[in-house]
Formats: structure tokens, C-alpha cells, sequence
């Protein structure tokens, strides 16, 4: 009976890297260990992809308000925002 959350699949591989997988994995492990890959790289692709279309989003120039530290940046953002969510209610 076949699985709910699974869907069968065919692609065209390489000979030799069906070859390796056939050498490699156990029969019942190959499709798990094709999954894994397949999400690996999927995950790679979608991080190069934000990674080029956040690309900038930093301007180069000084950025001031980081003078003290990132740290008391941040630490007195939360407070201003802290202090205005007060404020409203």
C-alpha cells in the first residue's frame, strides 16, 4: 500500500551515479538518500537565491548609528520600541 506524504517520481540520471548509488546504499535506503540530496540542494538553491536578490541591501557607506556597537543599537531600539507600545495602550 503506498504512502500518503510520498509521491513516486521518474528521472533521467547519469548511468554511472545510479551505478554508485546501486554500489553504495542499500536498496531500501536509495530513495531516502536521493530525498536528502534532492533537499540539500533545494536549500542551496533557495539560499543563493536570497542571497542575490538581498545582495545591497547593506549599504556600504558609515552607518552611524552602529557607533557604539550593534549591541547597544539594538538594545535602545527595543527600548523606543517598548516605550511606544506603552504609550498605545
Amino acid at each position: 500500500m503506498p504512502r500518503a506524504d510520498v509521491t513516486q517520481a521518474n528521472f533521467m540520471l547519469p548511468v554511472e551515479l545510479v551505478e554508485e548509488l546501486r554500489r553504495s546504499v542499500p536498496r531500501r535506503e536509495q530513495s531516502k538518500v536521493v530525498a536528502d540530496a534532492l533537499r540539500k540542494e533545494l536549500r542551496r538553491l533557495k539560499l543563493r537565491r536570497v542571497l542575490d536578490t538581498s545582495f545591497g541591501a547593506w549599504a556600504k557607506e558609515p552607518h552611524p548609528e552602529l557607533g557604539k556597537g550593534v549591541e547597544a543599537y539594538i538594545r535602545a531600539s527595543r527600548r523606543s520600541t517598548r516605550a511606544r507600545s506603552l504609550e498605545s495602550e
